[in-house]
């Protein structure tokens, strides 16, 4: 290659060169175009939020946010109210429930049923005595004896203390038989499970009735059978 083709060779190349860094030159950032983008709205979901005034309607539409979630509504439960009306005749025990009776209004019913227990069992415990009265009602109901209460005390050879056909009267201000009245208003209410369920006998445990019976319970000095 001549010196003339080389120097032409090299001019050709600056040139070429000039060209790429004019058209690759930064630009200045005073150039760009700074107008505002506005962003895109945003339509937050509506939010229906329980309500407890009895007025106003069921739910409300509230506008909130997207990112917040309400809160469930809280079921609000009214109390039922208590009624004692069940309550009135439970008691914690036997003793209670004697205590709770009252001595006056007494029935011809209850005057006999209290007769049997005080001259039977005014000396036993609650329990024995209560078990004497539920011996007399049992009776009373088991077609076997008398249909009511003061024919089967009354009884003829049932009841040693029956005199007569009669009951002996009582001192009525003694507490034995305010006691033995309390229980018979208990066993005829039956307010107090019977000790002895069903028996139909009783006898002090030295001595045991005729018959071929079956053995409920012991209480105090008393046996009961049925």
């Amino acid at each position: 290659m001549t010196i003339m083709q080389r120097a032409a060779a090299i001019a050709a190349m600056t040139f070429s060169l000039a060209g790429l860094v004019s058209h690759s030159s930064p630009v200045r950032a005073s150039n760009l175009d700074r107008t505002a983008i506005p962003a895109p709205a945003v339509t937050a979901p509506a939010v229906r939020i329980q309500t407890t005034n009895p007025a106003a309607p069921a739910s409300v539409p509230v506008s909130a946010p997207a990112s917040i979630t309400p809160q469930a509504a809280v079921e609000m439960v009214q109390p039922i109210p208590s009624s004692d009306a069940a309550e009135d005749d439970e008691y914690n025990s036997l003793a209670e429930a004697v205590a709770a009776q009252d001595a006056d209004a007494v029935d011809s019913t209850q005057r006999c049923l209290a007769g049997a227990i005080y001259f039977e069992s005014k000396g036993e415990p609650l329990a024995g005595q209560l078990a004497v009265a539920n011996v007399i009602i049992n009776r009373s109901k088991s077609g076997r004896f008398p249909a009511d209460v003061c024919s089967v005390v009354k009884q003829r050879g049932q009841f040693s203390f029956v005199r007569g056909g009669e009951i002996p009267s009582v001192d009525e201000g003694r507490s034995s038989w305010r006691t033995a009245l309390a229980v018979a208003k208990i066993a005829l209410a039956a307010a107090w499970d019977s000790p002895a369920p069903k028996a139909l006998f009783f006898n002090t445990a030295d001595r045991r009735p005729g018959g071929n019976l079956t053995k409920i319970a012991m209480i105090g000095n008393h046996v009961f059978y049925r």
